[in-house]
C-alpha cells in the first residue's frame, strides 16, 4: 500500500507539473510576475507564484563547479553532486531515499565546469519534508565510506566505457588541448587516474569552500507566497557560510587554434569536433552572434550545416554548432559524426561553411527567418514550471536582469543585417582547433 501511495503521489506531481504550464506562460508576459525577494536572513531569490497548482519547483546554483576541483583530483565536484542525497544528518542513504520516495520528492544535483546545480520538485503538502531533506543534503552530507565507494565504482565504470567512446574521447581531447594547464582542461567527471584518489575529506572540503550564500542563485516557482519563500530560503540556506572560499580562476582563451588532433580508434564512424573563440554573454555582440550561430548550425533543420552536410551530401545524420559562454572563457563549438571514409570530405564541408559565413555573412532572408523562429519559440523555454525555474537561475547567473524575459525578443529584433555580417566575421574568422577520433580517411594530424 505504501508503494501504491508513493506512486500515486508521483503521478499527482507529474500532472501538477503539466497543469502549471498555461497559467505561468500567460503570467510571464509581464515582468511583474517575477518577484525579487530577500529572505529575513538576507538571501535573494526570484519567485514566480502560481497558486492554482499544488506544486513547488526550486532551482539553485553555487558558482564554482568542477573548476574548483584540485588539480590532481578531477572529479571531486561531480562526486559531491552524486553523493549529496546518499545520506545526510541522522539519515543513512537508504532512509534518505525512502523519505524522498514516500513523499514523491524529486531531488537532484549536477556539476558543470562553472556551477554546481540543485533542484527540488515537490507537492505543496510535502513542502516541509522536501525542504528539510534539502537542508540536510546541503549542510550535513554524510559522505559515508560505503556510499563513497559505491559512487566511486559507478563513476569508474562509466569512465571506462567513455574511454572507448569516440564522442567522449573527442571531447576530452579537445578540452585538454584547448585548456592545457587550466581548470577547464580537466574532465568534469574526473579521470581513471584521479577518481581513485578522491577521499571523503576532499568532498567535505569542497562543500565547505563552495557552498556559500554569496555565490548562490535561487529560483522558486509554484504555490507559495513571498513570506513562505523567504522562510524556506533561510531554513535551507541560512546556515551556510556567508562567503565562499574559491580558488581564483584566470580568464583564458582556447589554445591550439589552427591545429588538428587525430586519435586512432577502430570504430566504423569518425567523430569530428571543432571549436574556437566565442563571444561572452555580456558582450554587446552576443545576440548577433547567437543569430549567426542559429543560421550556421544551431537551427537544426534550417541551418546551413544541416543543409550542406546532411541534405545535400548525406554525409552525416546530425551536425551542430553552438555558442558556449563560460565564466572564464567564451567558445564557439561544432561537431558531427560520419563514416570513416568520408571524414575528410565532411570536415572540409563544415570548414567551408564556416569560412563562407565569416566572409559574406547571412542573407537578409536568413536573418528574417532566424528572428522569426527565435522570437516565436522563446516561450517554449517556459512551458513547464521546471523549465521556468531553470531559466530564472540561468538568467541570474548571466546577470541579465529580472526584466530580461520581457526584453529578450526585442533584443533579437534589434539585430540588423549589418550587425550579423560584422559579427559573423568576428565570431568565425579566428581559427579552429579540430579533434577527430576514429580511422578517418583523408585526415591527418597537423600543428597550428
Amino acid at each position: 500500500m505504501t508503494a501504491f501511495i508513493s506512486c500515486l503521489r508521483r503521478i499527482v506531481l507529474i500532472v501538477a507539473l503539466a497543469l502549471v504550464v498555461s497559467p505561468l506562460l500567460s503570467s510571464l508576459a509581464g515582468a511583474t510576475s517575477i518577484e525579487r525577494i530577500v529572505s529575513p536572513g538576507g538571501v535573494e531569490a526570484w519567485l514566480v507564484r502560481e497558486q492554482s497548482v499544488p506544486l513547488i519547483a526550486i532551482d539553485f546554483a553555487f558558482r564554482g563547479g568542477a573548476s574548483q576541483d584540485p588539480a590532481d583530483k578531477a572529479g571531486v565536484a561531480s562526486m559531491v553532486a552524486s553523493l549529496l542525497d546518499e545520506g545526510a544528518g541522522e539519515l543513512d542513504a537508504k532512509t534518505f531515499h525512502e523519505q524522498l520516495e514516500n513523499k514523491a520528492i524529486e531531488l537532484n544535483f549536477t556539476a558543470s565546469r562553472d556551477v554546481l546545480n540543485g533542484m527540488v520538485r515537490t507537492l505543496t503538502e510535502n513542502r516541509d519534508e522536501a525542504i528539510e531533506l534539502l537542508r540536510l543534503a546541503l549542510t550535513a552530507p554524510r559522505f559515508e565510506a560505503e556510499a563513497v565507494e559505491r559512487i566511486r565504482n559507478q563513476t569508474l565504470a562509466l569512465l571506462r566505457r567513455e574511454s572507448t567512446s569516440p564522442n567522449d574521447i573527442a571531447s576530452r581531447r579537445w578540452w585538454a588541448t584547448a585548456f592545457a594547464g587550466h581548470p577547464y582542461g580537466q574532465p568534469t567527471r574526473g579521470a581513471l587516474e584521479t577518481v581513485p584518489a578522491i577521499t571523503a575529506d576532499d568532498l567535505k572540503a569542497y562543500v565547505r569552500r563552495v557552498f556559500a550564500r554569496d555565490r548562490l542563485k535561487i529560483a522558486i516557482v509554484g504555490n507559495i507566497d513571498a513570506v513562505g519563500a523567504g522562510a524556506l530560503i533561510d531554513k535551507v540556506f541560512g546556515a551556510l557560510p556567508a562567503k565562499a572560499d574559491l580558488a581564483p580562476i584566470a580568464p583564458t582563451v582556447p589554445q591550439g587554434l589552427g591545429s588538428r588532433v587525430v586519435v586512432d580508434l577502430d570504430v566504423p564512424q569518425a567523430v569530428v569536433m571543432v571549436g574556437g573563440l566565442g563571444i561572452a554573454r555580456k558582450d554587446p555582440d552576443f545576440m548577433a552572434a547567437f543569430i549567426v550561430n542559429h543560421i550556421l548550425g544551431g537551427g537544426s533543420f534550417s541551418s546551413r550545416l544541416y543543409r550542406e552536410v546532411r541534405e545535400e551530401r548525406g554525409l552525416a545524420y546530425s551536425v551542430y554548432s553552438m555558442l558556449l559562454p563560460l565564466d572564464h572563457a567564451a567558445l564557439f563549438m561544432s561537431g558531427t559524426a560520419t563514416r570513416a571514409d568520408r571524414a575528410g570530405q565532411t570536415l572540409e564541408v563544415v570548414e567551408q561553411q564556416i569560412k563562407r559565413l565569416a566572409e559574406s555573412g547571412p542573407t537578409a532572408d536568413e536573418l528574417a527567418k532566424a528572428k522569426s523562429y527565435l522570437t516565436g519559440s522563446y516561450a517554449l523555454r517556459f512551458d513547464t514550471s521546471s523549465k521556468i525555474a531553470a531559466q530564472l537561475v540561468a538568467i541570474q547567473l548571466d546577470d541579465l536582469g529580472i526584466d530580461y524575459i520581457d526584453k529578450r525578443n526585442g533584443l533579437v529584433e534589434a539585430v540588423t543585417l549589418a550587425d550579423v555580417k560584422r559579427v559573423a566575421k568576428r565570431l568565425l574568422d579566428g581559427g579552429l582547433l579540430v579533434t577527430v577520433v576514429g580511422k578517418p580517411q583523408g585526415l591527418t594530424a597537423k600543428g597550428g
